[in-house]
């Protein structure tokens, strides 16, 4: 037996299937530049500021764990050139400051058994020179993310032209409103990148 779809479910259907693609997308892309905000906040500013170390990975408790320090200790700045790093276990103070090393961040920790002090040295012209240079290659490594997360949402909208999902006018709107977020939020992505310069 034939069943009648009203043309107004088809209609909807179409909506939602178009909907959720550009939203799923608009959803990666944000996650993408909030990652890239996290990794950009690691780059340092000649100040002291807790973003410098919190992510650091640090193996701890004889290497069963790997952490990162925000999840093992309490990061306060004491004055602008200054971060002190309190762990909760005094225990893993030594595996923390071990941690910073090797994270290989340009910050030396010397630690007093409790707590560690990481002194922020001022940046030298050629120092700041390497650090913007760091910054945009994670700015191009982001906005790659992002470009990409288009392409990923575009070959969706085409296969489901191809499989006659929506119509070759649908899928035209689509590919403008995907390239408009992109857009978004690519200028955004050079906007954080001209304020951290």
């Amino acid at each position: 037996m034939l069943m009648f779809i009203p043309y107004s479910i088809i209609i909807v259907n179409h909506k939602l299937l178009m909907d959720n693609t550009v939203s799923e997308m608009r959803q990666k892309m944000q996650k993408a530049f909030l990652v890239l905000q996290e990794d950009l906040a690691t780059v340092r500013t000649g100040r002291a500021m807790p973003s410098l170390v919190e992510n650091v990975v640090v193996s701890v408790y004889e290497g069963t764990q790997r952490l990162r320090i925000k999840e093992l200790a309490t990061i306060s700045v004491s004055d602008p050139q200054t971060l002190v790093v309190s762990p909760f276990d005094p225990s893993i103070t030594d595996e923390i400051q071990k941690g910073i090393m090797e994270a290989n961040i340009g910050l030396t920790p010397s630690s007093d058994g409790n707590v560690i002090r990481i002194s922020i040295p001022p940046l030298s012209e050629e120092r700041r020179k390497d650090l913007i240079k760091l910054m945009k290659q994670k700015l191009e490594s982001g906005k790659i993310t992002i470009r990409q997360i288009r392409q990923d949402a575009r070959n969706v909208v085409r296969k489901q032209h191809i499989d006659k999902e929506i119509s070759e006018e649908q899928m035209y709107r689509l590919d403008q409103e995907i390239q408009k977020i992109t857009d978004e939020i690519i200028l955004a992505v050079d906007e954080i990148g001209s304020k951290k310069e």
